[in-house]
């Protein structure tokens, strides 16, 4: 029986590890956190929300093409501040409106990754 998602993994381009941690860490506000050594030696990095529940692990491929379609739904409360930030810190911010139920918007990560960040409307 399945109970939850672990994490999520995205791929990156070799070498671009210090443009992950400056949006993923910085922009998004989320915190680093080590690899086991022997994978850390493959490069990427993996980050954790503030209480840990959410983690996404960006794993480095040498052919590397980012998903602009295939996402991570991140849930975010205050989501109009939080497309603020980002846009602050020039993410390109595209609202979507076509779920019921929900504010979301799309944005792009620094090497190209489609991501989702979306609130209950209540």
């Amino acid at each position: 029986m399945l109970v939850a998602v672990d994490h999520v993994q995205l791929a990156a381009p070799v070498g671009s590890e210090d443009l992950l941690r400056a949006f993923y860490g910085d922009v998004l506000g989320m915190t680093e956190i080590p690899k086991p050594p022997v994978l850390a030696a493959r490069g990427g990095c993996w980050f954790a929300a503030a209480d840990g529940a959410v983690q996404l692990h960006l794993g480095v491929e040498a052919d590397f093409r980012p998903a602009r379609k295939a996402h991570p739904g991140l849930r975010v409360s205050g989501i109009r501040d939080f497309a603020a930030r980002l846009e602050r810190h020039g993410t390109e911010v595209v609202w979507d409106g076509d779920l019921p139920g929900h504010r979301r918007f799309h944005c792009a990560d620094p090497v190209g990754n489609r991501l989702e960040f979306l609130e209950p409307v209540e």
